[in-house]
């Protein structure tokens, strides 16, 4: 069986579409299943970190105009038009017709898909926005909605196969791992772990880590991470260097043994909330993108994480006191532990696995 995936990463889109796609390449691989990624090289690509986890790859030719000016405007992250980038995939496939294309990008719909459609066996889409039309064989949400599935009616075939909610999430074998033996959490808070995501343009670590260092937080221990694109490198060395009982980590494969060490995470919304649920850590969560707010607010609403907001509407003052009160309260941080165990068990990868054949 081949699997062909078409997605992008780059320092204005994040990493994590990319990351989640290559968590099932690397699990479907074991499997004796062939791999190829086709990506645009945007700046800020992880098309080296494929070619390291030996994933052969494709390189679309670089936008003209970068997409780091385009915010949130989804289509302009493609780069180019859907037609364009339909016909450079379409190039790359004549080589052999794939058994499944796996597609997660947020600037590709139902127009892209159905001038694909002819080329592939079956098609899969992981989308989290719910906000366009899909022509596809399986739709993978792993996002958290009281509407569930509901949210893709008319959007996708009747005959589509709906994967909604993070019991699907693409997690890593060592989250699960991991959970196995997780140590029981009793609500006190000794080590805290930051994370806001492979960029963080706003340097939310900055900020984290400069409430951290203040006289009542400065006992705890803490882990920071940061990624590959974090534009802010410097300035947060300088600040890890300022503060005892503080250890800066870069790029990792995964979180998984940072995360069992700690009490609380301070953290981005997206991939990594369902990894820190599944290991029962709680977390204070900003958004760093638009994407991540629905599904922030409907964890919050479930008492599944505490959401301080969007990254511009937070300030240092709220999140100090919102640090300060979750530490005081140890009933809720257990029952926090509890409910995100009880939401995300870590076995999304394998269902999906199970899914494409």
């Amino acid at each position: 069986m081949k699997v062909v995936f078409r997605v992008d990463a780059s320092a204005s889109m994040g990493i994590g579409h990319l990351m989640r796609c290559l968590t099932l390449a690397e699990s479907l691989r074991q499997r004796g299943v062939h791999m190829h990624f086709i990506c645009r090289e945007h700046a800020g690509n992880l098309v080296a970190l494929l070619q390291q986890k030996v994933m052969p790859v494709t390189k679309l030719p670089a936008p003209a105009v970068s997409e780091t000016t385009y915010g949130e405007d989804y289509a302009a992250w493609l780069g180019v038009t859907q037609a364009e980038d339909a016909e450079q995939t379409i190039e790359v496939l004549k080589v052999e017709k794939p058994d499944w294309l796996v597609v997660d990008h947020y600037g590709l719909d139902a127009e892209w898909e159905q001038r694909l459609r002819p080329h592939v066996n079956k098609l899969m889409v992981i989308d989290d926005l719910a906000n366009r039309r899909h022509d596809c064989d399986v739709l993978l949400d792993q996002n958290y909605s009281t509407e569930g599935e509901q949210r893709y009616t008319g959007l996708v075939p009747d005959t589509c196969k709906l994967l909604v909610g993070p019991r699907y999430a693409l997690l890593r074998p060592e989250y699960t791992a991991h959970r196995k033996t997780l140590r029981t959490r009793d609500g006190q808070v000794r080590r805290v772990l930051v994370f806001f995501g492979g960029t963080d343009p706003q340097n939310v670590t900055g900020m984290a880590l400069e409430i951290l260092s203040r006289p009542d937080l400065k006992y705890l221990d803490v882990d920071i991470v940061i990624g590959a694109n974090n534009p802010h490198r410097k300035t947060i060395e300088q600040q890890v260097l300022r503060r005892p009982h503080t250890t800066l980590y870069e790029s990792r494969p995964h979180l998984a043994d940072l995360m069992t060490q700690a009490d609380l995470a301070l953290g981005a919304g997206g991939t990594t909330t369902w990894e820190r649920l599944c290991l029962g850590l709680p977390s204070l969560v900003v958004s760093i993108a638009e994407n991540q707010v629905a599904s922030c607010v409907a964890l919050h609403r479930s008492h599944l994480i505490d959401y301080l907001g969007y990254q511009d509407k937070v300030d240092a003052t709220g999140f100090f006191h919102e640090i300060i009160n979750m530490i005081g309260n140890h009933g809720r941080l257990v029952e926090m532990s509890l409910a995100g165990q009880a939401l995300v068990d870590g076995l999304g990868t394998a269902i999906i696995n199970e899914t494409l054949g």
